[in-house]
């Protein structure tokens, strides 16, 4: 009965053994017959062996078991389970026992699967994150955070948190969240090989009683607002400086005209001459201006009609050709008949006329313009290609802000407000098409525009 521990066993037999030698000391007293002695006493030695079974059997067993699959719940094995066949208060103390084995094996699937959840969520959110406790120490960091301070979660997991951390910023962030135990907010630059910045937000954390246990701090990454922002003010500024040279040019003259001599008619034509043509410039600006404003509105759409290229590229090329001529340009055109897609006549026709101007008051004198369409699977393909000046690389990812000039002194000088690529820029995004470019100084500039081919 290997189930039986050594100690009950011991002392179980020492009873049974006390209870037959009285038994047969009692039995000699009557009897001389020795062989009825040993009978009555190996029977006794049988039933109490039967009863002492039952009683095992019965209750020590159970009980055992009870006891080793407590034991193994408390140890974490939570699909341990009792099974004895028992009856009355022992069988309610078995289903009472595996009724706890499944709720705390229920509750242990619920907690990993929330930890997961929570998991997944502290690792993919677009932010760096941070846990430290009251004492300094640093108890979780997501991979946003590694990605932007570098290292792995071992080098900060565990160490206090001004032994690890480099950024002045950070330490502030951290001691003013525990100094004063509410929100705070900082914006810290990191330079990864590029610049990036970025809000912190400090958060302490309470119990249940409301002390304090820690802090959290999220980093959300505002590069975009801030180059936004920086957008907004050169806008503000370019504008200005923009309106600024004609509305003074136009003042200058007209003052000029009124206190000189009108009979001089050449000078006034002179002057006059000058007047109309920086007000014309002023009306493009302000005209520009407007088209993009209308273009960058949430509400603003384009009127879709079935169009034919060929039809529009008959009807820009003849203005722009005398344009062409007098800087003696070449201008090729190379265009398939019958090009049908859906989008707007008017926004087509002034990409086409934008990239064109472009193309010709960027390219020196005796070059040459080629203008390439074509079908393609999903795209209408318009190619406009020059033999100019040409944009260097670090440029060309900035050629269509507004009022980016590459040579702003050459830029003014052809009339161009500095808007036109911005304007291409945003009625092609309006149809989901797309827009790219190639360029090389002194060689050449190449714009790729791909209208859906609906």
């Amino acid at each position: 009965m290997s189930f039986f521990s050594s100690k009950l066993i011991m002392r179980y037999a020492l009873i049974i053994l006390c209870i037959i030698i009285l038994t047969g000391a009692i039995f000699s007293q009557f009897t001389d017959n020795l062989i009825v002695v040993i009978i009555v006493l190996l029977t006794e030695f049988i039933i109490l062996m039967m009863m002492l079974h039952y009683v095992f059997d019965k209750y020590v067993k159970p009980i055992k078991k009870a006891t080793d699959t407590l034991d193994e719940l408390v140890r974490g094995n939570f699909r341990a389970r009792m099974h004895h066949p028992v009856s009355g208060s022992m069988a309610s103390l078995l289903m009472k026992i595996n009724k706890l084995a499944r709720s705390l094996s229920e509750l242990s699937i619920n907690e990993k699967i929330q930890a997961e959840q929570l998991t997944t969520v502290i690792e993919n959110i677009q932010s760096g994150l941070i846990l430290i406790d009251e004492k300094g120490y640093i108890h979780l960091v997501n991979k946003n955070f590694l990605s932007i301070f570098g290292k792995t979660d071992k080098d900060y997991i565990g160490y206090l948190y001004y032994d690890v951390l480099d950024n002045e910023t950070l330490h502030k962030s951290i001691q003013q969240t525990f100094l004063y135990e509410e929100n705070v907010k900082e914006s810290i630059m990191v330079d990864n090989g590029f610049k990036q910045y970025f809000e912190i937000v400090g958060a302490p954390i309470f119990d249940e009683r409301n002390m304090l246990k820690g802090a959290v701090l999220v980093l959300y990454d505002i590069t975009e607002l801030k180059k936004l922002e920086t957008m907004r003010k050169d806008f503000v500024a370019n504008v200005s400086h923009e309106l600024k040279t004609p509305i003074t040019s136009i003042r200058g003259f007209s003052e000029t005209l009124l206190d000189e001599d009108l009979n001089d008619k050449e000078t006034a034509r002179h002057f006059l001459g000058i007047i109309n043509e920086e007000s014309k410039r002023l009306q493009t600006l302000i005209q520009d201006l407007l088209t993009l404003s209308k273009l960058e509105k949430d509400e603003s759409h384009i009127l879709l009609s079935t169009i034919d290229l060929s039809d529009i590229i008959n009807e820009v090329i003849p203005v722009l050709c005398q344009h062409a001529k007098q800087k003696d340009i070449t201008l090729h055109i190379k265009s398939e008949n019958n090009l049908k897609f859906s989008a707007d006549l008017a926004r087509v026709k002034q990409v086409l006329i934008n990239l064109l101007e472009n193309a010709i008051n960027y390219t020196p004198k005796g070059g040459e313009v080629t203008l390439l369409s074509e079908e393609q699977e999903e795209f209408i393909h318009i190619m406009v290609k020059d033999t100019g000046i040409g944009i260097p690389n670090d440029a060309l990812s900035r050629v269509f802000e507004r009022f980016y000039r590459v040579d702003k002194a050459r830029s003014r000088n052809t009339g161009g407000t500095g808007l036109g690529l911005a304007i291409v820029k945003h009625i092609v995004e309006l149809h989901r098409g797309k827009i790219e470019i190639e360029s090389e100084v002194n060689v050449g500039s190449t714009f790729h525009i791909y209208f859906p081919n609906q």
